[in-house]
């Protein structure tokens, strides 16, 4: 019989996720990332693999989902601030932007998985004392050598000591959370299953709550004590799809998060037309999230024309 060597050395080849601690997620299924190398002081080389359909991030006119790179994204940069820059497991994040670009036809729905690299710059590197405390990182990603997004993102980490004092008693929101909101109509904002819908009617023009399910298995993959970003992420597409009145593929999304959502506090999503803003890309919405008449982020999603 082989040794246990012998066996690890033969399928040492084989592909595997990177380990979900290190992305911060609880689901080794929604572990986007397979492997990763450092090819330079600040730069950086990931794998990932897109599967051809999941459950949450739906393929969009034949297409991956962008906010399923906006996920890559953040995982690679979380993934890279544990193994390579040291941050310790704890750690809290917290996301004070991120941007995402695509270009469509690098994006479609194969036979197969869809098997991407992105190329991780960072810059800004902030640290306290011998440990990070923050950067901003670009990425690439391409799909058979081809640029099939772009993005960027920044962040800031700390210990749960004080995060702890960072938060004080709203660390504790977990427990006292909202009751849970009546769903938009799916259809009216790109969706097929209301379970998926982040968005409530409140009888004003182009104004929602936001609907903060906790249950959520791939939006709430595990307790937080506030709403994650990539839940408003998706509000701002749903806003945008509902005041535009069709579907499509967004083609451009940049986000500003100025402050926790709480999850006990209603948060108003507001969406508005950019003026001018309608090329032959598409046309852009400004989205914003209030709590208590405070913005807590901003977004503006560039949407694609519908199809002729």
């Amino acid at each position: 019989m082989a040794s246990i060597e012998a066996r690890a050395l033969l399928y040492r080849s084989l592909t595997t996720t990177v380990p979900k601690e290190l992305v911060h997620r609880a689901s080794v299924a929604e572990v986007m990332l397979t492997d990763w190398e450092r090819v330079g002081d600040d730069h950086f080389t990931v794998a990932a693999q897109w599967p051809r359909g999941h459950s949450f991030f739906a393929n969009v006119d034949d297409c991956h989902d962008p906010l399923i790179a906006a996920e890559t994204i953040r995982q690679a940069g979380t993934l890279l601030a544990h193994a390579e820059f040291g941050v310790p497991l704890g750690y809290h994040f917290l996301m004070w932007d991120l941007s995402v670009s695509v270009e469509p036809t690098n994006l479609h729905v194969g036979t197969a998985p869809a098997s991407v690299d992105v190329e991780m710059t960072c810059e800004d590197v902030k640290r306290r004392g011998d440990k990070l405390a923050g950067c901003r990182y670009n990425a690439v990603i391409r799909r058979n050598g081809q640029v099939a997004v772009t993005g960027s993102a920044n962040f800031t980490c700390t210990s749960a000591k004080v995060y702890e004092r960072l938060r004080g008693d709203r660390g504790d929101t977990v427990h006292r959370q909202l009751p849970l909101t009546a769903p938009m109509a799916p259809q009216n904002v790109g969706r097929v299953s209301p379970m998926d819908v982040v968005l409530s009617p409140i009888g004003e023009p182009d104004r929602w709550l936001l609907r903060v399910d906790t249950r959520h298995p791939i939006l709430f993959d595990h307790p937080v004590d506030h709403v994650p970003g990539m839940v408003l992420l998706e509000a701002a597409r749903q806003a945008a799809t509902a005041l535009l009145g069709h579907p499509s593929l967004p083609l451009d999304i940049t986000s500003e998060f100025q402050k926790y959502a709480e999850l006990d506090a209603p948060c108003v999503i507001e969406a508005r037309r950019i003026p001018g803003s309608s090329t032959d890309r598409g046309e852009s919405v400004l989205v914003t999230g209030y709590q208590d008449e405070t913005p807590v982020f901003r977004a503006t999603v560039t949407m694609a024309p519908v199809a002729a």
